[in-house]
Parts: C-alpha cells; structure tokens; sequence
C-alpha cells in the first residue's frame, strides 16, 4: 500500500507546475521547522553560524522555506526531466567540455543545494555519467526511488565497494561521474576534516578516485532562480586534490564552502554535517 500511494503521489506531481511545487515545498519547510524541535535546533544552530561567521544576511525563513524548495526540486525533477532541464541557465559550459575533452573522465560534485538534482541530467545530454547514492533503508522504497530517478545515460550506484568499481570503470571510459561531497560517509571510509570551522567527517573518496588517472574535478552547483524559473548552473574546476587523505579532504571541504557560500539560504541546513558515523574513530579536541 506504502509503494502504491508514493507511486500516486509521484504521478501527481509530474502534472504540478514547477512553481506550485515550490510553494508547497516551502510550505513543508516551515512546517517542518515549527513542528520539530530537533529539526529546528540542527538547521538554526548550523545556519546561523556560518552566516554570522561570514558577515552574510541572516535570512532564517528564507532557508527555512529554501530546506523545503529542495525537497520538492527533487521530487518535480525526478519526474519532469526534460523540462528541467530546459530551465537551466548554464554558466562556464566551456569549462566542463574542456574537462571531459581529455578524455580521462570528469569527477562532478554537487552539494546539496537548490535544485542540485539537475546537474547530472544535464551532463547526461551530451556524455554518460553515474552517480554515487545512498540507498533508502527500507528495499521498496529505494525500488520505486531507483525507478522515479532513472534517465537516459544516466547510472545510479550504491555508495559500497560495488558502486566504487562501477565508477571507477566509468572513469575508465572517459565519462563522468557524481559525488555528493557533503554528505557524511560510512565509518573508517572518511576523515575528520574542518566544515566551516567544525571537525566533520568527509570522504576523500573523489580525490582517490581523480587522482589514478588525472581526472579533472569539477564542483557544480544549481542555484534556485525566482518561483519557477528553474535554476542558475555555475561550475568551477578545483586544483589538483592532494594524495594525501586528510589534506584532500580539506580541500574537498574549503571547495565546497564556497560553493554554499554563493547561495547559503539554499543549503541543507537541517542536514547534521557533523555527526559521528558508527565505526569512526572519536573527533579531534581543541
């Protein structure tokens, strides 16, 4: 019954304008945070910090109704993504075909922001890609998540040993592939690393992987336009990522700072970047 009524839902979705999704999305969002205390105290405390510490606006409903925008961007690209596609305006395209024209593949990463669900998508339009993800806990909803997310050239793998090989063999190929940078790993596959002045733990899986080949790394992000207007795309290519694991790791997160920092009210705040993962080593003390 569970897998039925997402299935209704997801169909009903696809007949909603982008801008009526918006609504609701941000309609869920100060839902979410009036209605949960944990939920609220995460994405404040997190939010609040980094903007104070960088001297931006504190706009606390704009990100809280953004947190929602984000759910729902998934959800209507999922399902119409031609259309989405249509709705982004690409910025320093040259510098992603000067990336994959070396034919060692291109490694993509892509935080959680804005419509962050379209960039493979429109990777996908002119080479293939595959795309780490976690799966859902529960096996029928990652069946009906896997099917809803399925595009042309485009792969999905899980975030084990089986799903680093496939990348690698992509990488193999010339193609690219996609990381979610800020999301935290499994233990013993990360390091502790500064996230905005905090330890976090971080993957250095994307600098491992770049560096068997030279491929370049490429950050993108998708920044939400006004109401339904679709998404700003800016991409920019990092520097070779150390060898090293904790140092690229570092690098990875001082990249991706600056990526959130370009739109800050459109990251995942309620997202608890800082959590020990089971089987990870304790943090490091001040």
């Amino acid at each position: 019954m569970q897998k039925l009524l997402l299935k209704l839902s997801f169909n009903a979705i696809a007949l909603l304008p982008l801008g009526v999704m918006q609504i609701l999305g941000a309609f869920l969002g100060l839902l979410a945070y009036i209605g949960s205390k944990q939920y609220r105290t995460l994405f404040r405390t997190q939010y609040e910090a980094v903007v104070q510490s960088h001297q931006l606006p504190f706009v606390l409903w704009t990100a809280v109704a953004n947190s929602g925008k984000l759910f729902s961007d998934c959800l209507w690209i999922w399902k119409n993504p031609q259309k989405a596609v249509k709705l982004v305006e690409i910025q320093n395209w040259d510098v992603v075909e000067s990336a994959i024209n070396e034919g060692r593949g291109l490694v993509m990463l892509t935080p959680h922001l804005g419509g962050f669900e379209v960039i493979p998508r429109v990777l996908a339009q002119h080479f293939p890609a595959t795309v780490l993800y976690r799966p859902p806990r529960q096996a029928w909803l990652n069946e009906v998540v896997e099917a809803e997310r399925a595009y042309p050239n485009m792969e999905f793998v899980p975030t084990n040993l089986n799903g680093v090989r496939q990348m690698t063999r992509a990488l193999m190929r010339g193609e690219a592939i996609g990381i979610l940078p800020d999301q935290v790993p499994n233990g013993k596959e990360g390091v502790w690393v500064p996230f905005f002045g905090r330890p976090a733990y971080t993957t250095p899986l994307p600098a491992r992987l770049a560096n068997r080949n030279h491929t370049p790394v490429l950050m993108f992000t998708a920044k939400r336009k006004s109401l339904g207007q679709g998404w700003l795309m800016e991409v920019t290519r990092l520097a070779p990522l150390s060898e090293d694991a904790v140092l690229a790791a570092t690098e990875i997160n001082q990249a991706l700072e600056q990526a959130i920092l370009k739109a800050p009210e459109q990251f995942i705040w309620a997202y608890n970047r800082y959590k020990h993962p089971a089987g990870a080593e304790l943090p490091p003390q001040d």
